[in-house]
């Protein structure tokens, strides 16, 4: 989801834990999402590349679109974005927070799906005093002794899933460590670290954060994937290999693995079984935005192009 979104997975977890998207189905820890969360998630990512942070858009949307996570999600293709300020098409009307009507001219008509250019917005009054952004900063030097409510470490969670988003995987890994030193180990934060890590290029310490969930929840599928792939990276094929091959005894159908597991074969001289591998990820993932580059080394390993 995060690579055809075009967007961190930090910011497709996000998402997932503040309800505005949804998963179909789910076997273990991976998660497979539909059509309709395909097009929300679209919506959001134009957001996203619009300059807005992740709690940006969390907050603007809660003053925007009321009836919650859902309703905001639903309502997500009406949206335009004004510099940093969101307003909803309402039939026709032009609506920003607390349901204001404005006055604005386009350059372009309006049409679902398009980016319209716009001209500054002229508010008509309103009758009440606009709700402020309930984004609350967060100081992790201020994290109490002890365990803090959950609400906290949901507001330390979006924190890290910005630092994230904007590159700054340092600060991020900070704000993770924390809340593993406030609520102990757990598998999707650890998961979340160790995932940070191999973005920020530390593979040593990604595999061992990798492992570590393993321990924890020995059926979490994609730290397994990902322990594959990193070890696999780090010149260690024949534990790469194992690991990708304990993905596939859970879940057969994880395209993933097949992908990861044709990499490695193939960087060890083994084309014939990478060919077998490849061909099972085109018939599960035909869509997938590697099955074109899949199609390409079929061709290259047999020599005739693939279908």
């Amino acid at each position: 989801m995060s690579a055809v979104l075009g967007v961190p997975p930090a910011a497709v977890r996000h998402w997932i834990r503040a309800g505005l998207l949804h998963v179909a189905e789910s076997a273990g820890s991976v998660e497979w999402f539909d059509f309709e969360q395909l097009v929300i998630g679209r919506h959001l990512a134009r957001l996203l590349s619009r300059g807005l942070s992740l709690r940006e858009i969390d907050a603007k949307l809660t003053d925007l679109v009321p009836g919650g996570a859902r309703a905001a999600a639903d309502a997500a293709g009406r949206i335009l974005v004004d510099g940093r300020r969101l307003s909803i098409d309402d039939g026709g009307r032009l609506l920003s927070a607390g349901g204001q009507m404005q006055f604005t001219f386009y350059t372009a008509p309006l049409a679902a799906g398009q980016d319209r250019a716009r001209e500054p917005v002229v508010d008509l009054p309103a009758a009440l005093p606009l709700k402020a952004p309930t984004m609350v900063p967060v100081s992790l030097d201020e994290i109490p002794d002890g365990r803090p409510p959950a609400a906290d470490m949901i507001e330390i969670l979006d924190l890290a899933d910005d630092l994230e988003a904007a590159g700054e995987f340092v600060e991020a890994a900070e704000a993770l460590r924390a809340v593993l030193q406030a609520q102990g180990p757990t598998p999707r934060v650890m998961f979340m670290l160790a995932e940070l890590l191999y973005r920020a290029g530390d593979l040593t310490a990604a595999r061992e954060r990798y492992y570590a969930v393993i321990e924890l929840d020995p059926d979490h599928l994609q730290a397994r994937s990902s322990l594959g792939c990193v070890l696999a990276e780090l010149g260690e094929h024949d534990l790469a290999l194992a690991a990708l091959e304990g993905v596939l005894r859970q879940e057969p159908a994880y395209a993933d693995a097949h992908w990861h597991i044709a990499g490695v074969l193939s960087e060890t001289g083994l084309p014939a079984e990478a060919a077998h591998h490849l061909r099972r990820f085109l018939s599960l993932a035909p869509e997938s935005p590697w099955a074109t580059l899949a199609r390409d080394r079929l061709e290259q390993i047999s020599g005739s192009p693939t279908s």
